[in-house]
């Protein structure tokens, strides 16, 4: 897709943008867009094979097994596994690491990029025809991939070279960020490729939209239920206005929704068994997710500190995820921090202070 600029013309497709960034010099940047290439190309096969439905004889079939981490695997998780793996064998990357296996798969030794990757999310959702994705994160290889493989996948979030998802619904879209802002690059079936269609993203910096799963009310921490009540009180709490409520239980729906036209997403830690530390992986869904955040102006924190600061001590570690609107997501840090003034302990507070919208 072109448009024409002054007597020239302006090239959106997702190739020129790689050509743009590999010219910047950043370090990496030839074997970062060769490995997004390859990742797109795979996703648009893969939306194909989603696109079947029912029809398809992988789509929502149980196998009966787990992944590394216990959940249960579909038969298109562990065929999306397989394509990606083999797609990325082709390029730059030495270390594979993903959420349906239990340990780093080392593709090339002497290749200078670590992959993470959850390669179907929300694939709970694949039967209701929801949307799903694939979140990735790229990042360097530390020290030696064969001797100690998870070391290039335990660095601080900040470290990532590139992040993204591609998201299957309506469109199939792939958000992407190179470390300098977050852009939107739509499938378009008559060019044939991935076409800009939402540059340099900035989130509204304040929001009136919040999703969380209100099912589980009953096992939050006192902080999370009484932002959560106050947001459904509007007018009669210290917030003012309404506030509108979502829940799709796909993180790449959530993301792109947010991405798109702002809100705030949060998925904390409760006191359900295997939910104490949070339930999202830091390496492979909340790293990559809270880089394409702050990349558009958002904020992405663990309910206090930023997920980007955060350094994992083991593959499928899990964390707490709250990300959107900058001032929101400010907000719900200091129902953590600052109990004492939330506005059901202080009324005062519900009138003046330091929650007032």
């Amino acid at each position: 897709m072109a448009h024409a600029a002054g007597s020239g013309m302006i090239d959106h497709s997702l190739d020129a943008h790689f050509a743009r960034h590999v010219a910047t010099g950043a370090p990496h940047a030839a074997e970062v867009v060769e490995t997004v290439r390859l990742l797109a190309e795979t996703g648009i096969a893969l939306a194909s094979i989603i696109a079947e439905g029912p029809l398809g004889h992988r789509f929502a079939e149980r196998d009966g097994s787990a992944n590394s981490d216990g959940d249960e695997q579909r038969g298109l998780d562990i065929l999306a596994d397989e394509r990606f793996l083999a797609a990325v064998s082709k390029g730059p990357v030495a270390l594979y690491a993903s959420e349906e296996l239990a340990e780093p798969v080392l593709v090339q030794r002497d290749r200078a990029l670590a992959l993470a990757i959850d390669p179907l999310d929300g694939s709970s959702n694949i039967d209701t025809n929801i949307s799903i994705g694939t979140i990735f994160s790229i990042r360097r290889i530390i020290g030696d991939a064969v001797r100690d493989p998870l070391a290039s996948f335990l660095q601080p979030g900040r470290d990532q070279l590139a992040a993204g998802f591609l998201i299957y619904g309506p469109q199939t879209a792939l958000v992407l960020t190179l470390g300098a802002g977050t852009h939107i690059f739509i499938h378009s079936r008559a060019e044939g490729q991935f076409c800009l269609a939402a540059p340099q993203l900035q989130i509204p910096p304040s929001t009136r939209e919040f999703a969380i799963n209100a099912s589980n009310y009953r096992h939050w921490d006192e902080a999370v239920r009484l932002y959560f009540d106050d947001c459904i009180k509007t007018g009669l709490g210290p917030r003012e206005g309404e506030f509108n409520m979502r829940w799709i239980a796909s993180l790449v729906a959530e993301a792109y929704r947010i991405l798109n036209r702002g809100g705030a997403f949060l998925y904390p830690a409760d006191q359900r068994r295997g939910y104490a530390k949070g339930r999202l992986r830091l390496v492979y869904e909340a790293h990559p997710i809270a880089m394409l955040i702050e990349q558009a102006g958002g904020s992405a924190t663990d309910t206090i500190e930023p997920i980007l600061d955060a350094i994992a001590s083991e593959l499928h570690q899990r964390t707490p995820l709250v990300f959107g609107s900058t001032a929101e997501v400010e907000r719900i840090a200091r129902y953590h921090t600052l109990p004492s003034l939330i506005a059901d302990r202080a009324p005062l507070f519900g009138q003046r202070g330091l929650f007032r919208a």
